[in-house]
């Protein structure tokens, strides 16, 4: 019995890594741009030590690894805003100074006319980052170029301000950072945090921003799925302990 309650609380325990992706996934439902990343699965494991060889107990291991699939996409008609086409992911500057990518498009120009995301990160373009006259109108091309256009000036053709850097992640696996950004993984990083562009041509669609590829129906179904195996792992438990105090009883009436 005490091999069997042993059992059912480890269990209780390792579906904690997956309550905690669940919760991360419910929290960014309606967060633009927004990725599933977090994958888990249980395996069973040999305790060793002293003791019969039958002690198994499962173990849950995940993985950290973005899923690109597409989310809904949300026509907004504001040219500073993109949806990244396919596995098209942006490049910016984290808070540390170090290069990330994300896919939140929702672009915006700071009050020093640097161009930056909706989260205030500094956006890279193919030579830095990206600084745009005060005052004038910006078009977003489909491979990231961005023009400037001065209002009172409509006579005047477009000026090309710079390209966003865009990477095509179709076959490069890309991992969360800390603080919620993507990174290649080690052995596919080039230079300072770069990595090698895919075959696929990296774009964007001006006027339209990406929802969350989270899916709420499936998130609540996997949440009632959690609780009913919580519910099962508890009632196991305490039948353990009903079935042990019985066994007790008995012998003591002998």
């Amino acid at each position: 019995m005490d091999r069997l309650a042993f059992t059912s609380l480890k269990s209780v325990s390792e579906e904690r890594v997956r309550r905690e992706m669940l919760t991360n996934e419910l929290a960014n439902v309606s967060t633009v741009g927004f990725k599933r990343s977090y994958e888990s699965a249980a395996r069973t494991i040999k305790v060793q030590g002293p003791g019969f060889d039958s002690r198994l107990m499962p173990v849950m291991e995940h993985r950290d690894r973005i899923n690109l699939e597409p989310g809904v996409r949300m026509v907004t008609g504001r040219k500073l805003d993109i949806a990244m086409d396919g596995s098209t992911v942006l490049g910016v500057t984290a808070q540390n100074g170090d290069l990330a990518f994300t896919r939140r498009g929702d672009l915006r120009i700071s009050p020093n006319g640097t161009l930056e995301t909706g989260s205030g990160l500094a956006v890279r373009g193919q030579n830095g980052l990206i600084n745009v006259p005060a005052g004038f109108d910006i078009d977003v091309s489909r491979d990231g170029t961005l023009f400037a256009l001065d209002p009172n000036n409509p006579a005047q053709p477009a000026i090309e301000v710079g390209r966003l850097m865009l990477r095509d992640a179709s076959e490069t696996p890309l991992g969360r950072r800390e603080d919620g950004l993507y990174k290649p993984y080690a052995d596919k990083v080039v230079g300072d945090g770069d990595f090698t562009n895919g075959p696929a041509v990296a774009s964007v669609t001006s006027g339209a921003l990406e929802g969350s590829n989270v899916s709420p129906i499936e998130a609540m179904v996997r949440m009632l799925d959690q609780n009913r195996s919580f519910e099962t792992q508890i009632r196991i438990i305490k039948e353990s302990r009903g079935l042990d105090e019985s066994g007790a009883t008995m012998l003591r009436s002998r």
